[in-house]
């Protein structure tokens, strides 16, 4: 439980003046001040576990790349004994980065400055005239190495947290956990990523992106609107949802959680019906799964499936699997199904991060994966079409990213920064029938209630003291 700790601002404005739980309303200030942004890089990136990547990008001993954790440079490091560390990436003599490199292999940090040098779990080894007291008689040498953050890996996923006897991350993801499990856990075999992750600056406050990663389906509609007219979900006019209508794809469940995780899954029986002529209801999981593999799953590889989940979590994963959503507090996943002109579907399995980088910058931080099994040709098409759809160069992500700056501009206006995000559009009828999964869940068309959820958790751990 977090013991409540509320903030006055310099202007006398407290954090909770900022948010509305009787109409679920934000004000927009919240987008862009400078005093936020310092206390959100203590109060919720130094506390809670922090997506940095995937154990594939660093496979042998000694690989590392560097990430940030909020405003903190890392080094994420495999050590000889195949374990994944993360230490802060400053030196202890002089506060220089150690690491200068965004990628590379070995087992010694050398910080350029003084020399000083580490191992890949943070461990300091020496400084080159240790002999001269280059490091002093006041402080151990087991006590001058770099700060290590605690680390836990999920389906290959490395997270990590300075909060160290905090919650576990099972514990951090709570009732997601059951819904992650079928995208991230899926095969033996794992998944890995198709090369490094792209990268690229915005001009907007970290939290436009995250909001709006938090579920948000309503933009789809107008933002995404080429997606229906020319896009891979296209239809005839005298289809359902005519032509350039995507109001069908919104429709399904949605799930939130107390931590601010969000999921949109989103209904497959209509894709079950175009493909088999049968009524969804006649089928078994295995049977729908068989003609409508997930994401990055080949019919090859559903026997796996059958075996790894439980008969709830088949039932989602072949009804209303989880297709979008987010993770708190900056990363979203996108497992989607890509409708190809010859009929068949193709997988879009990717993962963002959205990095702080001031009250009014991030970094776009886009990882693509597969399942390791996966045949070569099919990670190549997966690859190709992940990037033309999700990646810097990617219809949907290029919109998205032109409407963050927008909303980072206007909350610095005198007048518009006083007007409130509403977030007022309720689901009011509980789960579905035979909903298998925990957590919070609404059925029907997209709604604002998962959003929301990460507004709440915002505003908790910014008014906590723990």
């Amino acid at each position: 439980m977090h013991q409540h700790a509320e903030t006055t601002l310099r202007d006398g404005t407290t954090i909770s003046d900022l948010i509305n739980h009787e109409t679920r309303e934000v004000k927009v200030r919240a987008l862009s001040d400078p005093e936020l942004y310092e206390l959100e890089m203590e109060r919720i990136f130094a506390k809670t576990w922090i997506f940095l990547g995937h154990e594939t990008e660093i496979p042998n001993k000694g690989d590392f790349v560097t990430r940030d954790m909020g405003s903190d440079a890392v080094i994420v490091a495999r050590d000889r004994d195949n374990e994944i560390h993360v230490s802060l990436n400053v030196c202890p003599h002089r506060a220089m980065r150690v690491q200068t490199h965004d990628a590379g292999n070995t087992n010694v940090h050398m910080c350029i400055y003084h020399g000083w040098a580490f191992k890949p779990n943070g461990d300091f080894i020496g400084a080159p005239i240790e002999k001269e007291c280059m490091h002093g008689k006041m402080t151990p040498k087991d006590q001058l190495g770099l700060k290590k953050a605690r680390v836990a890996l999920y389906g290959g996923l490395i997270f990590a947290t300075w909060n160290i006897d905090g919650p576990s991350l099972e514990e951090f993801f709570g009732d997601a956990k059951y819904y992650f499990d079928t995208l991230f856990l899926r095969t033996k075999g794992g998944l890995e990523v198709l090369g490094p992750p792209q990268r690229f600056r915005i001009n907007a406050n970290w939290k436009t992106a995250c909001e709006q990663s938090a579920a948000d389906g309503f933009h789809t509609l107008t933002l995404h609107r080429w997606l229906g007219e020319v896009g891979p979900y296209a239809k005839k006019p005298d289809a359902e949802g005519k032509g350039a209508d995507l109001s069908p794809e919104m429709y399904g469940s949605e799930v939130w959680t107390d931590h601010g995780h969000a999921l949109r899954c989103i209904e497959l029986d209509r894709k079950i019906v175009r493909l088999t002529g049968k009524d969804p209801a006649e089928l078994t999981p295995a049977e729908k799964l068989t003609v409508l593999p997930p994401p990055g799953i080949t019919p090859a590889m559903v026997p796996e499936l059958l075996e790894r989940f439980d008969d709830g979590q088949l039932k989602l994963m072949s009804w209303r699997p989880p297709q979008v959503g987010g993770f708190f507090p900056n990363g979203l996943f996108e497992f989607i199904y890509l409708p190809q002109p010859d009929g068949t579907i193709i997988g879009a399995c990717a993962l963002h991060a959205y990095i702080p980088k001031g009250p009014d910058k991030l970094e776009f931080m886009n990882w693509i994966f597969a399942e390791k099994d996966t045949p070569p040709e099919l990670k190549a098409r997966m690859l190709r079409q992940s990037v033309q759809m999700l990646g810097t160069s990617g219809m949907v992500e290029m919109e998205d990213s032109d409407t963050w700056p927008h909303q980072t501009e206007v909350a610095k206006g005198a007048m518009s920064k006083t007007i409130t995000m509403k977030y007022q559009a309720l689901f009011e009828n509980g789960a579905p029938e035979g909903w298998p999964g925990p957590g919070h869940v609404g059925d029907g068309f997209t709604k604002d209630d998962t959003q929301w959820a990460w507004w709440k958790y915002w505003h908790e751990l910014m008014t906590s003291e723990k």
